[in-house]
């Protein structure tokens, strides 16, 4: 089994990849406010996963050491969810706003499907 590190390292390089085809999507296309907002999304997103990340391994390093442990891990989530909508309804004319909550849910999609492939592989 893998750990959760190295599943946010696969979800980081598909996710780059994925932000280069947004870019090129923004350059060649008449959308550029639909691909800027699937961009800011998905690094808000990446964002998210990586707190989630972070603090899980603290959680499981507290919790074999027999102690409890507080976090702002939830409230630093939602706060980041709603800076991507703040940014994408302050300025429109860059960012579309279902773009940006398309985006915003592009990692947990490539994690459902990296999981699902994984179980298929292993089984």
């Amino acid at each position: 089994m893998e750990t959760l590190q190295e599943i946010f390292n696969k979800q980081r390089k598909a996710l780059f990849f994925l932000a280069t085809l947004f870019i090129l999507g923004w350059i060649f296309t008449d959308w550029k406010t639909i691909f800027a907002g699937l961009l800011l999304g998905s690094f808000f997103g990446l964002y998210n996963f990586w707190i989630l990340v972070r603090k899980m391994g603290k959680v499981e390093q507290k919790f074999s050491e027999g102690k409890h442990s507080l976090s702002l891990g939830t409230a630093l989530r939602f706060a980041s969810g709603v800076a991507a909508a703040a940014i994408a309804t302050t300025m429109p004319e860059y960012f579309d706003l279902i773009g940006t909550v398309i985006g915003f849910a592009i990692p947990y999609i490539l994690l459902l499907v990296e999981r699902i492939i994984y179980h298929a592989r292993h089984q």
